[in-house]
């Protein structure tokens, strides 16, 4: 499928279309477990919670009809990871998608019979999930965020090109120890930059006092850590980099639209999609370890300029030009 013409039915309303030819509804009725870290607040559109079963339903399947969609959410806690897991075997889902390595865990360990779909941004081989990216072997397959790491180290020079005079980073951080990988990084790709990187932990969703925290620490700029719960809570955190005038990078396309000032990484919406298409194979009866997990091969610079303005921040024209995306 095109991916603008997909990514237009995502965002334009378009899923309303009928079945496609290829679909499985006849007869059969597909059961699906989400298993999610976060709780999605009212109204949001854009998570993987809202867009996977919506890319289902441009591939034929649609709630309701032939397929049931079981979402559970740990809602901030890891412990309750397992007992969501377990309710989700009992319900005998076809398929699991888990997003993050705890939820993951908790899928491998209730069940080695029912496929599971990791998202993510870890690697999964380190994890103990797989053996192998190519033929992952076992009850699990998936999608991953970044190729061989996690893209911290390249936002970060993305981070020192926007902001050249910048030698003291923040990089806001989850109370997760899933994000070690992330911290790791970027401390290796911060002093050859000529930064120090301190990093500062969001505890119990009080993000004024991190944000309290790194302005103590009078940094240039912020590094937000790309997180699933820095994502749902975007517009939070968009906010309070404005208010402190903190010339900040982030993961997703969505938090530049959202007035962030720049990401580099994947688009969601086209993630989701492909974790729908690996599902859509499992319920054709593709074996999920004779799936390789995917890893992306396209990443987009995005900037907003209209940020950078109200910033009194000027980006380098060669900066600019490659910039997959300006947003004006």
């Amino acid at each position: 499928m095109d991916r603008r013409l997909f990514l237009g039915a995502l965002a334009g309303g378009l899923l309303a279309t009928p079945l496609t030819a290829h679909a499985q509804g006849a007869g059969r009725t597909y059961r699906l477990g989400l298993l999610f870290p976060f709780a999605p607040p009212p109204g949001e559109r854009k998570t993987s919670a809202i867009l996977i079963p919506a890319a289902l339903r441009a591939l034929g399947y649609v709630e309701g009809q032939n397929l049931i969609v079981e979402r559970r959410y740990a809602e901030g806690k890891a412990d309750r990871f397992p007992g969501l897991a377990r309710e989700l075997v009992r319900l005998r889902v076809d398929v699991i998608i888990a997003i993050t390595p705890g939820a993951i865990r908790a899928a491998k360990d209730a069940t080695t019979t029912i496929p599971i779909v990791l998202y993510g941004n870890f690697d999964p081989i380190a994890a103990g999930f797989v053996g192998s990216l190519a033929r992952p072997g076992g009850n699990i397959t998936g999608v991953l965020i970044a190729p061989g790491g996690t893209l911290a180290g390249k936002k970060l020079e993305l981070l020192k090109e926007a902001v050249p005079r910048s030698t003291r980073i923040a990089l806001l951080a989850p109370v997760d120890p899933d994000f070690s990988r992330q911290v790791t990084e970027a401390e290796q790709a911060a002093s050859p930059l000529g930064m120090k990187l301190t990093v500062v932990q969001v505890r119990d969703g009080d993000y004024d006092r991190a944000f309290a925290s790194i302005v103590a620490d009078r940094p240039e700029a912020l590094f937000v850590g790309a997180n699933a719960q820095f994502f749902i809570d975007r517009q939070r955190v968009i906010a309070l980099a404005a208010k402190h005038r903190l010339p900040a990078i982030y993961e997703w396309p969505e938090h530049v639209e959202d007035g962030g000032l720049m990401a580099y990484g994947t688009s969601l919406a086209e993630l989701s999609g492909r974790a729908a298409s690996y599902v859509d194979r499992i319920f054709k009866g593709a074996k999920p370890g004779d799936l390789p997990i995917e890893q992306p091969s396209k990443f987009e610079l995005v900037i907003n300029l209209k940020t950078a303005k109200a910033l009194g921040l000027t980006i380098p024209p060669s900066l600019l030009q490659r910039a997959d995306r300006v947003v004006e």
